[in-house]
């Protein structure tokens, strides 16, 4: 008997009478997902299919040190995408640790969840704007046109690791942001 965690591919197993058994892939839950990297000056926004299979650039918007103009802009692309979750990036050290940039990606999420009436995590985004950048340099994309995109280019990496996380395992990746209360 099955639990109810099936592997995340499909694959074939021989019981012992020699019948194939073919075991599902995860079902992904449907939905848009929005993908965002935050940063000190910028933030980058993307979205994922209805399905959760691509991620793709959405926009990158001014951060307001506020809070009151880059979270109404978020609510907005949120809204207007029907968004099912926000994944919002998780900038660690390279040791696991937490840094300043830690600190305030924790509490521009803990802000967004009270905004926002869908579920908003926090994904472990180390490396992604190196990834990022890499990505725009191979695509031959000159160093001083990459500022306007590297921040959506970084928030399509961090989703798109979070749907496949979710693919191979099956649970959503990441930990909830639980919001004291709502705005």
């Amino acid at each position: 008997m099955r639990s109810d965690r099936t592997p995340a591919r499909p694959r074939t197993d021989r019981s012992e009478a020699g019948a194939v058994e073919v075991v599902p892939a995860h079902q992904m839950r449907s939905g848009v997902r929005v993908g965002v990297d935050v940063g000190k000056v910028r933030i980058g926004l993307a979205r994922s299919d209805n399905h959760g299979m691509l991620a793709t650039p959405v926009e990158t918007v001014a951060r307001d040190q506020a809070g009151v103009t880059d979270l109404a802009r978020i609510r907005t692309v949120v809204l207007g995408l029907e968004a099912v979750e926000v994944i919002v990036g998780l900038p660690l050290a390279l040791s696991g640790n937490a840094t300043a940039s830690t600190d305030d990606a924790v509490d521009f999420a803990n802000r967004l969840a009270r905004a926002l009436n869908v579920p908003v995590r926090l994904v472990d985004e180390r490396l992604s704007t190196v990834s990022a950048q890499s990505a725009l340099r191979a695509s031959g994309r000159p160093a001083k046109t990459q500022r306007p995109v590297i921040d959506q280019v970084a928030a399509t990496i961090i989703l798109q690791h979070a749907l496949d996380s979710e693919r191979a395992s099956g649970r959503p990746a990441g930990s909830p942001v639980e919001p004291t209360e709502r705005l």
